[in-house]
């Protein structure tokens, strides 16, 4: 009788098997083989391909903090020389902007005299047209009293050219009151005028410096904002609204600031050593705790120059 032939025991799982090269005239690996060895290799792609975006410095996380203050007082020295030449031309837009707003005063202040003025001299001709309706009445009367029949008509006539006769030294004191106030009005208004003028005058010299000063610095402004925008790659977005905020509420506008004479170059106040040396060891970012804002210290500083 014929022995039945015993199937050979693996001794390890297949998965956990080494993989063995495919030599030329050996048979196929089967399905699951070839399966499993590309997903080996896909993994191995993915992770090379990851580690090489790190290194690139696509993440900002992993930029050193050393370069990070580096960029962050680079970032401070560029928006400083930005401030100041905002503030040598952002005097000037304020007085072009005044200048303007008083000039418009101006202008509103003369055309409301002048239509005042043509209001007086409405009313004085108005004035002087009842003095002589006032004396056409009275020549009517006094013809009517060479023709009267008694005492009463000649009586009422009289009465009648006695108010006319009022009438006229009313309109007369009145006419002159208003050329009184219209030569007044026409003097003040020439004063506006002649200060219009001059304020205009003003303005055109303001603008003139205004548009030389832009011209000046806009190229250096552009430089400066382009750079600023070069040192923000190297910076986190946590890291630049802190920046932002503390230089939102710094009055000289400074949020990093290096160490001077053992102190904070902000407020000015006494760093102890321990956190002097903890700046220098460039480990971690360190703030004033007197005023916030973000310490560096002379190596960073070096690193620039």
């Amino acid at each position: 009788m014929a022995k039945p032939t015993s199937k050979p025991i693996a001794t390890s799982k297949p998965s956990k098997l080494a993989k063995k090269p495919v030599v030329k005239g050996d048979a196929p690996a089967s399905a699951d083989a070839v399966k499993s060895e590309e997903s080996i290799e896909e993994k191995a792609v993915v992770k090379v391909t990851t580690k090489a975006k790190h290194e690139g410095g696509d993440d900002k996380s992993e930029i050193t903090i050393e370069k990070k203050l580096v960029a962050l007082y680079s970032l401070q020295q560029v928006d400083s020389q930005v401030d100041k030449i905002r503030i040598i031309r952002g005097e000037l837009p304020l007085e072009v902007q005044d200048l303007e707003d008083e000039i418009a005063g101006l202008e509103t202040r003369v055309d409301n005299q002048i239509q005042e003025t043509l209001v007086m001299e409405k009313s004085i001709i108005e004035k002087r047209t009842s003095v002589k309706d006032a004396l056409a009445l009275i020549k009517k009367y006094e013809d009517q009293q060479m023709n009267v029949r008694n005492n009463r008509e000649y009586d009422s006539l009289t009465k009648e050219i006695e108010y006319q006769n009022l009438e006229i030294q009313l309109s007369e004191k009145r006419a002159k009151e208003f050329q009184l106030s219209l030569d007044l009005k026409k003097e003040e208004i020439e004063n506006y005028q002649k200060l219009l003028q001059d304020r205009e005058n003003d303005l055109e010299i303001k603008r003139n410096e205004l548009e030389d000063i832009i011209a000046e610095t806009e190229k250096e402004e552009s430089d400066l904002l382009k750079t600023s925008e070069e040192n923000k790659q190297f910076i986190e977005e946590r890291l630049l609204t802190a920046y932002s905020r503390i230089r939102k509420n710094a009055r000289n506008g400074l949020a990093v600031v290096q160490i001077e004479r053992d102190a904070c170059g902000g407020c000015f106040n006494k760093i102890p050593p321990q956190h002097q040396l903890d700046i220098r060891m460039h480990k971690k970012i360190i703030v004033c705790e007197y005023c916030g804002r973000i310490l560096v210290d002379d190596g960073i500083v070096n690193e620039m120059h």
